[in-house]
């Protein structure tokens, strides 16, 4: 397969522009319209799931909180995390001779992260009861990757996001990913803090997802 894969850079972005910016492209695209990868930051925000819990916000703070439309429960989102929005046509990779579900889709994910901490030496693993990635750090399982979709006509939206050099301390005024006692951790914990960079770090990252999935990446 050599899908068409369009990678757009935005920078650090408001988390309801973009929100609002992948619902219209979701709702505009058409059979022909190629699958895209948005990378992005997000100033400090909470993001609560579908089906969050509000009992999961364990101390309001003064970082706003957005009701999403993703799957999951609530989340952080701040500078030096990488986020990466996977806007795909499921169906169409039938098209292609691939059977791609909504769980393929999350597993891709979750290996492109694996496969990219894997380029840091960092042993990282999916767990089938709760999306993202953990690692072992400090003789506990931490989390360092959160993942959240949205299926619309077939497509998707949201996507990943990698902690690589953030504050972690407002995740301690939730439960992470509706998981009580759930510490989180990042790429900065493990490697130098000048590899620890969103700009280092996201060219894997697609490019593993790109391989995972059959596609060919361009303007990236």
């Amino acid at each position: 397969m050599n899908m068409p894969l369009i990678v757009r850079r935005l920078g650090v972005r408001d988390y309801n522009q973009v929100w609002q910016q992948m619902q219209d492209f979701t709702d505009r695209r058409d059979e022909n319209t190629p699958d895209e990868i948005w990378l992005v930051q997000h100033p400090s925000v909470f993001t609560q799931g579908q089906a969050g819990k509000p009992e999961h916000l364990l101390n309001p703070t003064a970082i706003p909180v957005v009701q999403s439309d993703r799957g999951g429960q609530i989340t952080y989102h701040g500078l030096g995390q990488q986020i990466m929005y996977v806007l795909i046509d499921i169906k169409r990779h039938k098209a292609y001779g691939q059977n791609l579900n909504v769980r393929q889709l999350v597993t891709a994910l979750e290996q492109s992260v694996v496969k990219t901490l894997a380029d840091y030496g960092i042993n990282s693993y999916p767990k089938t009861d709760a999306p993202g990635v953990y690692v072992q750090a400090d003789g506990k399982e931490k989390k360092i990757c959160s993942l959240g979709l949205r299926i619309r006509r077939g497509c998707s939206f949201h996507g990943l996001a990698l902690n690589i050099n953030m504050d972690l301390s407002p995740f301690q005024h939730i439960n992470p990913c509706g998981y009580a006692g759930l510490e989180m951790c990042q790429l900065a914990d493990f490697v130098e803090n000048d590899e620890a960079d969103c700009d280092k770090v996201s060219p894997k990252l697609v490019t593993h997802f790109a391989e995972i999935l059959g596609y060919n990446a361009t303007k990236f």
